[in-house]
């Protein structure tokens, strides 16, 4: 394709989607206990879950300039006329602005960085819409502007067990934390203008589940919806929770299933359940 797609490994795509779109990846990084950080696809939610068990601490860190830079410059020499890189929020890493960094390092004129204002398939389904649009012969621009609307129409919701996980990284303040709770309180959180923001307070998980599903289904709309349903060490509740939108949408809903990584999961610990939203589909170029 004459325009490549790059994102980062916090897209979480599809299995498969990746090598049918020739999206490349490049790795954010977990660390255990101050230990020499990995690549997050080498430490998945298992090992995330065991070290929760093991009450290990466990931080995270964005892709630096150096490591965006070479994927930005691999798909040039590959034969690229240009790149779009889609990211996760700015508001929750530092990898967009190591991008900015690269993208002027390699080539600012042909390296195109979007902010997806989102994470998992909230920034997954930007990157399918611009692999789409590069696949059909589109040209930088227009590829770029497929990623930025798409960006703009997602609606990503979730619900934690606990604030705390968000406390930790810095990702929700310490007063909502403890407030939450003492409260005993199942937020329902939302990512809006790229942070993570409280959106509804409930009591109990069974309430936030279907909390889950009513603001979903208002967001797919009356059209075909592309939705994911991701979790955190949380499987048979993402899966009622898919069945229950399936049953609701019929055919018009594209609804997928998986298990977040290490970076997001973190964050938000384990029991949390979200779901992403694209109104009429990443393959609709609205």
């Amino acid at each position: 394709m004459p325009i490549a797609v790059v994102t980062d490994s916090t897209a979480y795509l599809p299995a498969g989607y990746a090598e049918r779109y020739a999206v490349r990846t490049v790795p954010l990084h977990v660390s255990v206990d101050g230990a020499a950080a990995v690549d997050e696809p080498v430490f998945g939610p298992g090992d995330l879950a065991r070290a929760f068990d093991r009450k290990h601490r466990v931080t995270t860190a964005g892709a630096t300039p150096q490591e965006l830079a070479k994927a930005y410059q691999d798909a040039l020499d590959c034969g690229a006329d240009g790149v779009v890189a889609v990211h996760l929020s700015r508001q929750l890493s530092g990898t967009w602005d190591a991008a900015r960094l690269a993208a002027r390092e390699v080539d600012p004129e042909r390296v195109r960085v979007v902010d997806s204002r989102s994470a998992a398939m909230g920034l997954g389904f930007s990157v399918l819409a611009a692999a789409e649009a590069a696949k059909s012969g589109a040209e930088l621009a227009e590829v770029e502007r497929s990623a930025v609307s798409t960006a703009e129409r997602t609606t990503t919701l979730f619900s934690v067990q606990t604030l705390e996980y968000l406390r930790r990284g810095g990702r929700i303040g310490t007063a909502a934390a403890v407030l939450g709770t003492a409260l005993a309180i199942k937020p329902l959180l939302h990512v809006h203008d790229g942070r993570i923001d409280a959106l509804e307070k409930v009591r109990t998980t069974t309430r936030a589940m279907t909390r889950l599903l009513d603001i979903s289904l208002g967001a797919a709309g009356s059209g075909a919806a592309a939705i994911a349903v991701h979790h955190l060490a949380a499987p048979e509740r993402a899966e009622q929770l898919a069945g229950r939108i399936r049953a609701e949408l019929g055919e018009s809903a594209d609804c997928v299933v998986s298990e977040v990584g290490a970076v997001i999961g973190a964050h938000i610990g384990p029991g949390a359940v979200g779901v992403v939203v694209l109104p009429n589909g990443w393959r609709s170029g609205a």
